[in-house]
């Protein structure tokens, strides 16, 4: 049954998908498109979720159907975060930074960008979790740091049933209570996810602009961390030619 309408949504047809299953599986069917959308970001909430309150206010149902997707969907949320979670403690902190020491560089970070992260989440996990379970792109991806730090699992599961709970209340009721104008309701939202998405994106073409392009193209003013091995003798040579400039120029009368 949860196959059902799978071909509206490798057509493209998303929306028909969800609602399809919806519709057949009802709670359950919330849940696991929840759970899914954590794993599998083409599965937006912003579609999932407001689906979900126009089934709760049709064919003669009411807040009580409401307050049971409400529900069924902060618990679908919630087993997705811990999915992730469990891939973060996988691979482990010591594992991560093990890479970020091996191969960071070719990525523009270094092992001080790691402890640095790693200290902030550390004083601040409760509250990221908490917030960026109402952030797009960014919603399933901070259960994995969570993992990785292997964050209290009864903390873990409160903030992000918080945190998740908040999001699918405000998108559900916007289902529930704008289900005539849900063409509208979508457009609205799906502008206001691009901004967000945009935004994200900014920061991180910034990041990837200032801490690989221009490294690459003058990695002799580059923080040494920050040097991919490839470039490590063209610095060198660059510097040794730097140092005899200077050299004739202290002993030109």
């Amino acid at each position: 049954m949860i196959l059902a309408g799978l071909s509206d949504f490798l057509t493209g047809d998303l929306t028909d998908w969800v609602i399809d299953v919806i519709d057949k599986m009802g709670y359950l069917g919330v849940a696991f498109l929840v759970a899914l959308e954590n794993l599998f970001p083409p599965i937006p909430s912003e579609v999932v979720l407001p689906a979900a309150g126009i089934w709760a206010n049709d064919g003669g149902r009411g807040p009580a159907e409401l307050v049971g997707m409400i529900i069924a969907a902060t618990v679908g949320s919630v087993i997705g975060a811990w999915l992730l979670y469990l891939i973060g403690a996988g691979i482990g902190e010591d594992r991560l930074r093990g890479f970020v020491a091996k191969w960071g560089r070719w990525f523009g970070v270094k092992e001080k960008d790691f402890d640095t992260a790693d200290a902030w989440f550390d004083r601040h996990e409760e509250l990221a979790v908490l917030v960026c379970r109402g952030v797009p792109l960014v919603r399933s991806v901070v259960s994995v740091p969570a993992g990785l730090r292997r964050m209290n699992p009864v903390r873990f599961t409160v903030y992000t049933a918080i945190g998740s709970g908040l999001w699918n209340l405000v998108l559900i009721m916007v289902g529930y209570y704008a289900r005539e104008q849900w063409d509208t309701v979508q457009s609205v939202m799906s502008y206001a996810q691009y901004v967000v998405v945009l935004a994200i994106l900014g920061a991180v073409g910034w990041f990837v602009w200032r801490r690989i392009i221009q490294v690459r193209l003058h990695p002799e003013n580059a923080d040494p961390e920050l040097v991919p091995p490839d470039l490590v003798d063209d610095v060198e040579e660059i510097k040794r030619r730097q140092a005899v400039e200077a050299r004739a120029d202290t002993d030109r009368p």
